[in-house]
């Protein structure tokens, strides 16, 4: 592929938002085609396929067995949430996943109210509005949750909240809108809320009041760039794939490391606080060399994603919201059985006939699967302070829950709590 790797130009992301077809006779770096594949507004993922359940009425917690009856209701659920979409339309390209805010609901959602009331009332009222940014708000019933927590429960803090949504799906936004105007106190809310229809990445506004950021469930699917690295001199080498004319995909690896990626190492080698791994530092150097030194041995490392979307978010954070405070949650970890081969390797799989369908290379035809990553929250909450300069807490999932959440209320007969057992994969970093 010399004569194409020579003539192909190399495009971004942001240089196909506006193509209507998905591109061929091109070359990207990694992150771009993933960051393609997933957002752009034509043909990504989470513009045309992506779909979010919604169990229509709230689980009965109190009047379900135990936890697993409660995953026969949510699969039950699914199939009943399936059987309606296909009554409108019988697409079997439908993306199709869950997140805790809706299985929850409202009592996740009042969790995250909790922790926004009582941190602001700690620490800015009454001096400063509490003013709150979800980005990727999906079908907006966590921000639908919230201020109905907020207008029931703590009347004087709502007459000051106001709740701002940065959403890059059109299809989303408009989910959004739909979502509020469910809630009883619609008509209340509407003076509260802001939906800001764009990417976070775009975002040019300076921010100088005190916000609290919400990014749950968000950033596994920012976009990584792929290194292998020379086992003989342990460098870095950066991975790009190739699309050629017929629309087919090669991978190929180059030395030269673009800036982005090479400010990320950079920050990752000086703000680490403990060793970190890397597909050299895993094994020691003489199993290394005698390993490549075995027959046909390849001649690169396994690969190693890393998050430099990621750091692009925290520069704007840093730079647009000097203010801010955040809330993130996520995967802290992926079974590698589900995974492509390598190190913080992503999760890409399809949904067909109602299967979930994974395969084991992201370079796959553009927005027709998801591309999700775990979280090494470690070394996020070191790149993070690094780049912000504030201070972080990471807890688990369930531990974070049952700081915030009324228990009771998603608490079975046998006194399993599904809202916390769920999602163990998942913690909860936030700014202190």
């Amino acid at each position: 592929m010399s004569k194409q790797l020579k003539e192909y130009p190399r495009v971004t992301a942001q240089d196909l938002r506006h193509r209507t077809q998905r591109p061929r006779r091109v070359k990207m770096l990694t992150r771009e085609f993933i960051d393609d594949s997933l957002y752009n507004p034509n043909y990504g993922y989470f513009t045309k396929h992506a779909t979010i359940f919604n169990a229509g009425q709230p689980f009965d917690f109190p009047r379900i067995k135990d936890g697993a009856e409660f995953n026969r209701l949510v699969d039950r659920s699914y199939i009943e949430f399936e059987d309606a979409l296909d009554e409108l339309d019988p697409d079997e390209t439908r993306q199709l996943w869950h997140t805790p805010t809706e299985l929850f609901r409202p009592y996740y959602g009042e969790a995250i109210a909790r922790y926004l009331v009582t941190n602001y009332k700690m620490t800015l009222f009454p001096y400063h509005d509490l003013i709150i940014y979800e980005m990727g708000a999906g079908n907006g019933t966590l921000m639908r949750n919230i201020l109905d927590y907020i207008y029931e429960h703590e009347p004087e803090v709502y007459s000051r909240t106001q709740f701002k949504i940065i959403e890059i799906s059109s299809p989303l936004a408009d989910l959004q809108l739909t979502s509020l105007g469910r809630s009883p106190y619609a008509v209340e809310h509407m003076d509260h809320v802001q939906i800001l229809h764009r990417s976070i990445f775009d975002w040019t506004e300076y921010i100088h009041s005190p916000c609290f950021f919400l990014a749950l469930e968000v950033i596994d699917n920012f976009a990584h760039d792929c290194l292998r690295y020379d086992p003989e001199t342990e460098t870095p080498l950066q991975g790009s794939v190739l699309i050629d004319a017929d629309g087919e995909f090669f991978e190929f690896y180059d030395r030269n490391i673009d800036p982005l990626a090479a400010r990320y190492l950079r920050v990752r080698e000086l703000a680490a606080r403990s060793q970190f791994n890397t597909p050299v530092n895993q094994y020691p150097k003489f199993m290394r060399r005698l390993r490549h030194a075995l027959p046909l041995a390849p001649n690169l490392t396994q690969p190693e994603y890393i998050p430099t979307r990621s750091l692009q978010f925290f520069d704007i954070l840093t730079t647009y919201f000097p203010a801010h405070r955040l809330v993130l949650s996520d995967f802290n970890y992926l079974p590698p059985s589900d995974t492509v081969p390598g190190l913080n390797a992503p999760v890409v799989q399809t949904r067909y006939q109602r299967r979930n369908v994974q395969v084991k290379t992201p370079f796959v035809h553009q927005g027709y699967f998801d591309i999700f990553f775990p979280t090494d929250f470690a070394m996020m909450e070191d790149v993070y302070r690094a780049v912000t300069g504030k201070l972080t807490r990471v807890t688990g999932h369930g531990a974070f829950l049952q700081s915030w959440a009324d228990l009771r209320s998603t608490e079975c007969w046998n006194g399993e709590n599904p809202m916390c057992s769920w999602y163990a994969n998942a913690s909860v970093m936030t700014t202190v």
